[in-house]
């Protein structure tokens, strides 16, 4: 293996409320006239897979990399994780329009409900002005109150919405009602998961034409009634986030710095200025990881204001 971080081809998803800001900010080459929502950088999941883009792995999927080559690439301290399937899912998200009204599982409910739990961290890189996302509920909203006005079409009445802007971040654990909103794009980590039950979309379309699907039992039974106006973190907070299934860390690199710890990996996203690792230099919202192995992996600024996110495995 070269002492070189890893780096995987992208993938886009086609989204209703998707755009073009990844190819007009980020610089990425999209599909043409397609409404791209969704950069799913790095996934190890059945109906999708990072392929690394190059080097002596090249082709190789993450989940080749999980199970073949967990202690060189992923470290000792995940040697005898039982996961059968990388533990985080990372994307860049760009809506050009507002996303459903949803919520994902809490663990214990989401094998009963046919899905899977999602704690989920967004840092938002791009906000138009007077952007705003729908987090949790207005104080004292009560479960009869909220399913009242989604009968009613009254639902926003019920949510709690917040200005937000580049370089603040949000934590969504499982069960927290969410929509990130209009002229946002925000880097996502999150676990391994796919489940998202829609409680309202605005009365949208899909690509087919058809209004989308909802889950309102499912919803109903996920949503945390008791999560109340939840803050924004500023954008001077270095510690984005720290649960049971990764933490996040936002550097301002003046100078270089490890990347890993001893045994232990690390993924890394870009956000502003340049970063050099290896042999290889990333610009904003470019993913890459830097395997246990890699001998004095290094982050090394190449211009000032560099500042990137640090994402761990607990």
């Amino acid at each position: 293996m070269s002492n070189d971080p890893i780096t995987f081809q992208p993938i886009f998803m086609e989204r209703p409320w998707g755009g073009r800001r990844l190819e007009m900010l980020l610089h990425f080459s999209l599909p043409p006239e397609k409404k791209i929502g969704e950069l799913w950088a790095i996934v190890d999941r059945s109906e999708a897979q990072s392929i690394v883009a190059q080097g002596p792995l090249a082709g190789k999927n993450l989940q080749e990399l999980w199970t073949q080559h967990r202690e060189e690439i992923f470290g000792k301290a995940h040697s005898k994780n039982s996961s059968s399937r990388f533990p985080l899912l990372c994307k860049v998200l760009d809506a050009a329009e507002i996303l459903s009204l949803q919520v994902h599982p809490p663990e214990a409910l989401a094998k009963q409900l046919g899905g899977e739990a999602k704690t989920e961290c967004w840092y938002i890189l791009e906000a138009d002005p007077g952007a705003t996302i729908d987090v949790g509920l207005h104080r004292g909203v009560t479960r009869e109150q909220f399913e009242q006005a989604l009968q009613e079409g009254n639902i926003e009445s019920t949510l709690h919405r917040v200005p937000v802007h580049a370089g603040e971040s949000m934590f969504i654990p499982s069960g927290r009602l969410h929509a990130l909103g209009k002229g946002i794009m925000i880097a996502e980590i999150q676990q391994n998961s796919d489940t998202t039950y829609r409680v309202f979309d605005w009365n949208r379309k899909g690509l087919d034409g058809k209004p989308r699907q909802l889950h309102l039992a499912e919803s109903l039974a996920s949503i945390n009634f008791e999560d109340y106006e939840p803050s924004i973190q500023s954008c001077d907070q270095s510690l984005i986030a720290d649960s049971p299934y990764f933490q996040i860390e936002k550097w301002t690199l003046d100078k270089p710095r490890l990347a890993n710890e001893e045994n232990n990996f690390s993924l890394i996203t870009c956000l502003t200025g340049t970063v050099r690792c290896g042999t290889q230099t990333f610009t904003p919202g470019q993913f890459f990881l830097v395997p246990a192995s890699m001998q004095e992996p290094l982050l090394i600024p190449e211009s000032p204001g560099t500042t990137l996110l640090r994402t761990s495995l607990k």
